[in-house]
């Protein structure tokens, strides 16, 4: 893929509204109320990956209640796709290679953390706060699965990911999820393939050939994030303001579903509000969720 190419969402008529799709290696973010179809847009980028780029697009599921957004078995109705966990582990100075079954599993939900950064956090003798020294052993530990999960599959071919399950809060910078989002995605998506593979993969001696075998450019992999607001109308998202600590706002690109009265009854409505770098329609777009996922017009 070059970098004059376009990230195909797998919904056509999306992509024309995007002057052709989303542009390759950006941060796209999907905002939308519980059930308003951002899992099932974002299942149909991953699976689309398969055509586009010979390989599906990962699952990061970020809600704390586990499997809630039903992934596996939209999946599986929409797309044949039996998702699969990754529960692969790799501690330093272990074998980091994965079961071959473990290549077929495209979904992880092993950041489960929800809340206040503050739940988080203890207060420091200079009255500034510091992440609790417990939180940040565990959230370590949870690194050992998330790292591999990405790297191999990237090393793989994959070149899509969809992180789910960010919840709604007063204040983004606040939210414990935009915290872990933005340290995964600087430190593990968007982290060279050579320096990933050689924390990963140690001794390094050992897996040089591996890592060298295995090269990607991490400024290809596109990026889906899906996240719920509290308000539900297409009009409140439109007028919704970017706060602090909100991924939006250093977004390449923002998509608004919301809903809308019509007549008699209430319909489900798209708009792109950003995408830079490329032409984009002004359209506020009537969609549904059908047997094939999102279907706009």
């Amino acid at each position: 893929m070059t970098s004059t190419s376009r990230v195909s969402t797998g919904v056509s008529q999306l992509d024309t509204m995007l002057g052709g799709g989303l542009l390759p290696g950006t941060l796209a973010v999907i905002y939308g109320a519980t059930g308003i179809g951002k899992t099932h847009l974002g299942l149909t980028f991953a699976d689309h990956g398969l055509a586009a780029d010979g390989a599906r697009g990962l699952i990061f599921d970020m809600n704390g209640r586990g499997d809630s957004q039903q992934h596996a078995e939209y999946a599986e109705r929409l797309f044949g796709w039996r998702l699969g966990e990754w529960t692969h582990t790799v501690p330093p100075m272990t074998d980091p290679y994965p079961p071959g079954e473990q290549m077929a599993a495209y979904y992880s939900n092993a950041l489960r953390w929800v809340g206040r950064v503050r739940d988080f956090q203890v207060p420091t003798p200079d009255g500034g706060w510091e992440f609790d020294w417990n939180w940040k052993a565990t959230y370590n530990h949870a690194l050992y699965t998330v790292r591999p999960f990405l790297y191999f599959h990237l090393a793989a071919g994959t070149r899509r990911v969809v992180v789910d399950g960010v919840e709604p809060m007063d204040s983004p910078a606040d939210s414990i999820q935009f915290h872990l989002f933005d340290d995964l995605y600087r430190k593990t998506i968007h982290r060279d393939s050579e320096t990933l593979g050689m924390e990963i993969c140690l001794p390094v001696l050992k897996h040089r050939e591996f890592i060298d075998a295995h090269l990607y450019d991490h400024a290809q992999v596109t990026t889906l994030l899906l996240v719920t607001t509290e308000e539900t109308r297409i009009e409140d998202l439109l007028a919704r303001k970017v706060a602090s600590g909100d991924v939006g706002a250093t977004a390449n690109t923002i998509v608004v579903l919301g809903s809308e009265r019509v007549g008699s009854r209430l319909a489900r409505m798209l708009c792109v509000v950003k995408h830079r770098g490329s032409a984009m329609s002004d359209e506020i777009v009537e969609y549904r969720v059908g047997p094939r996922g999102l279907e706009l017009g």
